[in-house]
Order: structure tokens, then sequence, then C-alpha cells
């Protein structure tokens, strides 16, 4: 099985297919390498594309310790670029990938050709952000005591999620299958270290404001934790867009897949062509 090894000597479990330029896909918490399955078969066809489980997400290790932190994640997705030789690829990420797309555009920016960061900043709400860190560790303490299987049997009505049982019970099924048989305490480790650890987007607005990476926000227009970080994000990143679905919730990608392809491919072909720029100061409202 094809594995990336960590700068701290965790393997990571990856695949890809096609050819061209390189297309990371970086999931969220309650999925894996194998939700990207849409994506990976839509733009194969004209890129080369990875998709890889996260640290604690089968196959890849699932290690133990205090090594889930969100510096942890975003190193983890440089080290697959590098393990496959790539100095620079578009990085599409979704909710907890999107934060790790984020964070390279943010720090290692020379490695994102763009980044689309899809269901971003849940949890960053500044009078919110100390219950949603208690809420998290309630959830990996959920995790530990009783397994992957009973969190998904609770999870799958979450509010951001009822969009997509509403639109594709079938879809929603497979997706909480698949949650149920997660390693409990890898999410267990990743819902305390990274959901719960993570600094909240709103205090990064300095290194933001530089960040000149072509980005996409995508945001469902029902996933409400999401609506205000995405807008905060549009306003502050100087090279992003932002694109609403209607009656849309968290899973975007397959929720609804045809729109959220045709948005990414859109988006990166626009990039290709030098066409995504910086948002041109004549266009900014004066106040």
């Amino acid at each position: 099985m094809p594995h990336a090894t960590t700068r701290d000597d965790v393997r990571i479990y990856f695949e890809e297919a096609g050819q061209g330029t390189p297309i990371l896909f970086l999931h969220e918490f309650a999925a894996d390498y194998t939700n990207w399955e849409p994506q990976m078969r839509y733009f194969s066809r004209g890129h080369r594309c990875i998709t890889y489980s996260a640290r604690g997400y089968t196959p890849s290790d699932v290690p133990a310790g205090e090594v889930y932190t969100y510096t942890h994640f975003y190193t983890d997705a440089l080290a697959v670029l590098d393990h496959l030789g790539i100095e620079h690829a578009h990085l599409v990420g979704l909710s907890m990938g999107a934060y790790s797309a984020l964070q390279i555009g943010l720090n290692a920016p020379q490695r994102a050709l763009s980044m689309t960061l899809a269901g971003v900043g849940s949890g960053s709400e500044l009078d919110n952000l100390e219950a949603w860190r208690k809420q998290c560790r309630a959830n990996a303490e959920q995790f530990e005591t009783s397994g992957s299987a009973e969190v998904a049997k609770i999870t799958r009505e979450a509010p951001s999620r009822i969009p997509f049982l509403v639109k594709d019970p079938r879809g929603h099924a497979d997706f909480y299958a698949a949650l149920a048989r997660h390693d409990s305490r890898g999410s267990a480790n990743t819902m305390r270290g990274f959901q719960g650890g993570r600094p909240s987007i709103y205090t990064m607005t300095d290194a933001i404001k530089k960040a000149s990476t072509p980005a996409l926000i995508i945001c469902g227009d029902e996933d409400d934790p999401c609506v205000g970080a995405s807008l905060f994000l549009k306003k502050h990143l100087p090279a992003a867009g932002l694109a609403m679905f209607p009656k849309s919730g968290h899973v975007l990608n397959l929720e609804e897949p045809a729109l959220f392809n045709e948005s990414v491919e859109r988006f990166v072909t626009l990039v290709e062509a030098g066409r995504w720029p910086v948002r041109d100061a004549r266009s900014l409202a004066a106040h």
C-alpha cells in the first residue's frame, strides 16, 4: 500500500490517478480518503489527483500521544507532496481539510497553486470558542467510551448534515456507515487535538490579508457555522472568490457533486490561465 512518511515518522496512506497539474484533496473530520472519489474520477481526466487519509484515519497510521495538532495536519499534507516529488499543487479541502489548506496558504504559500476552502471555519466564532472546545473534548470522550459506530448514530442528524439527508438519503447513509468504521482512537485524538485545539481563523486576520494565493471559498447556505467565517475570508483574502451553494449543508462535495466539480473546475481553469487575480482595489466600496 502506498504511504508517505511524515517528519515524525507517521505513515500516511494515499492514492493517485491521472496526469497533469497536481490537485491534492484534503478531507473533513467525518470523512477519509474515500470521500473524494467523485472528484478523483472527474478531475483525474485532466489532472494528477491525489487523495489521502490524515493521521488517525486508517489505512494511515493512528499514532498515540499528543501528535494531532493543526500543525501536524497541514505539514502531513506537505509530506505527501514531498513524497511524490510535487513542488506545488492545487489544494482542495473540505472543513478540517480546508483549514489545513488555508494553513499551507499562510505558512507555505509556494506549495499552493490555489486553495479551495469548502465548509471552512466552524468553531471559529470567538464568543463561542470555549464552548466549542469543551464540546470537542466531550465528543472525544464519546469516541473513546462508546466507539465510532455509536457516535455516527448521533451525529448523522447534526443540523449542517440535514440538507444531505433530505436530498440524498442513500448517500447520507453511506457516509455515516463509513464514519461508523473509523478508528475510534484516531477520531478521539483528532477531535481533541485538531478540532478542539486549532486557533480561530478570526485571530489570523493579518496573515490572511497577506496571503495572495488564489482562493475559492465554497459554503452551503444552510451550513450556519461556516457562513460567517466564509464571508470573513472573502473579505480579507486578497484573491478570494465566494460561491454559496443554495439549500446546502456541510458535505458539499458529496451533497452537490456536479455543482462542486463545476465550480472547482472553473476556478482551477481560470487560475491556470492567470485569470484569478487579487481583487482590483477599484471594486472596493468607499467607507
